[in-house]
């Protein structure tokens, strides 16, 4: 059965079709949002997690979240297992450990990035080594090696080829320029437990880094002359923008619904490691559906990872998290545990709706989140599209490659263990 992912995403459909559904134009988003698509959540009894599945009746055109392994030439005809998270006897994951098997291909990176990024202009440069020297874990050019390793595995491939590589450069160079401007939106002052690129240099400066570096790396990325791939990452800058005009214009909703979360969410972090991971198996030349599951692994992936990186926001500290603990909470970003201890606290709504006007608002807000069970629904979240992620990756020959991506769903749910 073959299956088809939603790129070009579209404000006007519903939000839960736009994150589990998948076509190649907006559209087929249309067609998959009218009254031939039908959806169903299931829950499994051993993971409890919910599967979102949107069917029609030409399945072979429109699939979400396939709980069905595609027959691929022999490959990932296993039926997938899901992850039993609380119960599976597992070794603790390290970041180092799991990105061991593709550590020559980061370092070669580490070597590029600062002449890919350009030394013409060493102020902006400057600026743009402040965050890459900002002890990132360069998880997403890792995903693009990881994938590039497994689908190359997969059709015979014995080395990567100079547009994998490239490819991953570009990936952390779109990454590293969000973070520049998110930083100037959300008037940050740390990142990583460093002083961000504006307040070492100041907004205008900060900016026009961030401006310079999707620059470059929309040129580099028109040079890799491969239209799939350039439509593919060039959405993801689109869908940075969506996902800041999304949450600013939703600050302080308490009627924000999760749906809408995941949607940001799918914007502004899980877009661009969608794109990567597929964009990775593209240029191995896999089978189209094997690229719209690794399209998929980093799409749950991804929208794991956010809802884990907004339950840690509650949950650790601000020396661990290398920012204030409840940032996004105080400037009015609701995220997954404020969305479902609101369905239980009408106080934390009052708190909330006040703007954290009185002293100690913001505390009492936190523990409200924290007593009516949003950081526990918050785990389920993550965990089900931790779940799906490995589904997606049954395709992939079993090897050490494989093995590292499931490691990755598996080290980003230990966060929160």
């Amino acid at each position: 059965m073959m299956s088809v992912t939603c790129h070009n995403l579209d404000f006007g459909t519903s939000v839960l079709d736009l994150v589990g559904c998948g076509c190649a134009s907006n559209a087929a988003i249309g067609r998959c949002a009218g009254k031939s698509c039908a959806r169903t959540i299931s829950r499994s009894k051993g993971c409890r997690a919910r599967r979102l599945v949107c069917w029609r009746q030409n399945l072979a055109r429109c699939h979400a979240f396939s709980t069905k392994t595609p027959e691929l030439n022999g490959v990932g005809q296993v039926p997938p297992t899901l992850l039993n998270l609380k119960n599976e006897s597992r070794r603790t994951i390290s970041l180092s450990k799991l990105f061991e098997v593709v550590a020559d291909d980061l370092q070669t990176l580490n070597q590029n990035l600062q002449s890919i990024v350009g030394a013409e202009n060493p102020l902006l440069m400057s600026a743009a080594e402040q965050i890459f020297g900002a002890g990132g874990k360069r998880m997403r050019p890792a995903l693009v090696f990881l994938v590039s390793r497994a689908t190359a595995e997969l059709v015979g491939m014995k080395d990567l080829t100079t547009k994998h590589r490239r490819l991953a450069e570009i990936i952390e160079m779109i990454h590293t320029a969000s973070l520049i401007h998110d930083d100037v939106l959300d008037e940050s002052d740390m990142r990583r437990g460093k002083e961000t690129v504006h307040q070492l240099y100041g907004t205008r400066v900060a900016v026009l880094a961030g401006d310079f570096m999707f620059a470059q790396s929309s040129w580099y990325l028109a040079n890799l002359e491969n239209i799939e791939v350039i439509k593919l990452i060039s959405q993801v800058i689109k869908d940075f923008a969506s996902g800041e005009i999304k949450q600013a214009s939703s600050l302080f909703d308490c009627d924000v619904e999760l749906q809408e979360y995941l949607l940001k969410s799918y914007y502004k972090t899980a877009s661009l490691i969608a794109a990567s991971t597929k964009g990775a198996a593209i240029f191995s030349g896999v089978d189209p559906r094997v690229a719209e599951q690794m399209y998929d692994y980093g799409k749950n992936l991804g929208l794991s990872f956010q809802v884990v990186d907004d339950i840690l926001d509650f949950t650790q500290s601000a020396e661990q998290l290398g920012k204030p603990a409840g940032s996004d909470l105080v400037k009015g970003n609701l995220t997954a545990p404020v969305i479902f201890a609101l369905e239980k606290e009408p106080k934390l709504r009052e708190i909330i709706e006040s703007e954290f006007c009185e002293t100690g608002s913001l505390e009492e807000a936190i523990e409200l989140v924290k007593k009516c069970g949003g950081i526990e629904r918050a785990q389920e979240l993550a965990k089900e599209k931790a779940n799906l992620a490995v589904q997606n990756l049954q395709c992939l020959p079993r090897g050490e490659y494989r093995l590292a991506l499931e490691d990755m769903v598996i080290f980003n749910l230990e966060r929160i263990d």
